[in-house]
């Protein structure tokens, strides 16, 4: 070795390269099979232009996003009220490529089959790389319908579904684009929105209202418009909320500050009073609830989307890693003990992919079939319970597997996770999902039986994915009602039964890993303790190629 410069101490080695760029579409045989599996190959060129842009440039952007966070101003320096959340420059050339690239808008701008299920690829691609800008873009696609059903406000879904990003605090006449936010829950409810007091007053125009309150999450409030709940005359309603008045005026909305949050630093949200702010109504009086429910479908699908695509980055990471890295004279990824764990976290991306881009086609084919629609009912809440439940501790497992270097703000570990709570409690907790997991089962009894039709494709494949489906057939079937203090333990018995199925009915290697330690009980408490037969290097390759 050439000898030490004077005063230099030590050589730089026995570290990895950087991880990027690289192409996260190519690098990920479990998100190409699974997209072309539930119907989105058509879309497959858009999927890998996105997936080279993510994993190359939108990556390096990333990390000032992240760590330059918004900033409120509410008033400029005369005195006059503004209201405006400043962001890092690369947080706008991020929300600008992603919406250019539909993310926010695919699945209503070209609305072919398989529209859905590309436009959540491009959600996973996106959220792995910066999970902030997920929460507006994911907002302002479940918009969209919504907005749909108020023939006045054709102009907004059309801007909201396009492939235009425009920053600047204008009105919406003067965009060619447009993003959305909400604010259903305040201080005294949380997620029971029906404690909502903020109160809309109709005016005299039809369908305009004057609405005086308070929101305790508004989400993006940086947003062109919200979609709001408020008691009206006649009961919950859903309105439109826009940060400019049509006759040109600023709206009587208030942030009143930032929150201070654990993670998705990248992202604003806030505390919000409205004095008199002026709203259109969305559907009818009292129907609040029932006006926002295929948004709520729609943001649970991203929820899961963000946290299996939070496991995949975080396994990549590891990967990544563990290939460079020598210890004990030998590299990381040689070392058994270490290959089991990549492989048993490698196991769970595969399974979480595969549930998310089902869930993906259910909604995709609901208003044309209406068994893809009572599954999409039914496995949006399951699947956003369970895979986002999955998420924290996995990341903490990938971060162990960098050791110190993981716990360190350099990497990308400690924002991964910081945001991995996030998706179980945004659109409900926990708890909110297995009690509507049991309210589909009781009140749509076609839903239990789209996911028992499921479940059943799969019989005969495998002897430990049978004894599930055959302590699940009875709840399925509405034959064996299910108790509130049990809805946990059945809710995620669901979910890994259609992990199994999936991975099962597509030949995936992961399958035959996946139901002896998921379902058959061969597993420890912690990631690494697949049976020595199962931890199979090819879920490494196929995780990340090497």
């Amino acid at each position: 070795m050439d000898p030490l410069p004077p005063f230099a101490t030590h050589r730089v080695d026995n570290q990895p390269p950087e991880f990027a760029p690289r192409d996260l579409w190519a690098d990920d045989a479990a998100l190409r099979e699974a997209v072309a599996r539930e119907d989105g190959a058509g879309f497959a060129e858009t999927l890998a232009i996105y997936g080279a842009l993510a994993g190359d440039e939108l990556y390096r952007l990333s990390f000032d996003a992240h760590r330059d966070r918004p900033r409120l101003r509410t008033h400029d320096r005369f005195g006059q009220r503004i209201d405006l959340v400043e962001f890092h420059p690369h947080y706008h050339r991020i929300m600008q490529a992603a919406v250019e690239h539909g993310v926010a808008g695919l699945s209503w701008s070209q609305p072919r089959p398989g529209a859905h299920v590309a436009r959540a690829a491009l959600s996973y691609l996106h959220h792995q790389v910066e999970p902030g800008t997920s929460c507006p873009l994911t907002m302002t696609h479940a918009a969209v319908p919504v907005l749909g059903r108020a023939p006045a406000l054709e102009d907004w879904a059309r801007k909201a579904a396009g492939p235009h990003y425009d920053p600047r605090d204008l009105p919406a006449a003067d965009k060619l684009g447009l993003t959305l936010g909400m604010g259903m829950t305040e201080k005294q409810g949380g997620s029971d929105v029906r404690a909502n007091a903020t109160v809309a007053t109709p005016l005299a125009a039809e369908g305009e209202y004057e609405l005086v309150g308070h929101k305790w999450f508004f989400s993006a409030p940086m947003s062109d418009g919200f979609l709001v709940l408020a008691q009206a005359p006649g009961g919950l309603t859903c309105f439109l909320l826009p940060r400019w008045r049509p006759d040109g005026r600023k709206n009587a909305l208030r942030l009143m500050r930032l929150k201070d949050k654990l993670g998705d630093w990248s992202n604003a949200s806030s505390e919000v009073e409205f004095a008199g702010a002026w709203a259109r109504r969305i559907g009818e009086e009292g129907r609040g609830v029932a006006t926002i429910i295929e948004m709520v479908m729609l943001t649970r699908l991203d929820c899961m989307l963000g946290s299996a695509a939070e496991m995949r980055m975080a396994l990549a990471q590891a990967l990544h890693h563990a290939r460079h890295r020598h210890a004990f004279g030998r590299r990381l990824a040689e070392h058994a003990l270490m290959r089991n764990v990549l492989a048993d976290l490698a196991v769970e991306v595969e399974a979480a992919v595969a549930l998310a881009m089902r869930a993906a086609r259910a909604v995709d084919r609901a208003a044309l079939d209406p068994h893809e629609a009572a599954l999409a009912r039914l496995v949006t809440a399951v699947g956003k319970y369970w895979v986002c439940k999955r998420a924290p501790g996995f990341v903490n497992e990938a971060q162990e597997c960098l050791g110190g270097a993981g716990y360190v703000e350099e990497s990308l570990l400690p924002r991964l996770y910081r945001q991995a709570p996030l998706n179980s409690i945004w659109e409900g907790s926990g708890n909110i999902q297995c009690l509507d997991v049991l309210r589909a089962l009781t009140r749509e009894p076609e839903a239990g039986a789209a996911l028992l039709a499921e479940l059943e494709a799969a019989q005969g494949l495998q002897r430990d994915f049978d004894a599930q489906l055959a302590a699940l057939r009875p709840v399925l079937g509405g034959r064996t009602p299910i108790l509130e203090i049990e809805a946990r333990r059945w809710t995620e018995a669901m979910a890994l039964a259609l992990q199994a199925a999936l991975l099962l009915r597509a030949g995936n290697p992961a399958a035959e890993a996946f139901c002896v330690t998921r379902l058959a009980g061969d597993h420890g408490n912690a990631y690494g303790t697949l049976p020595a037969t199962l931890a199979d290097g090819r879920l490494l390759e196929r995780a990340l190629p090497g």
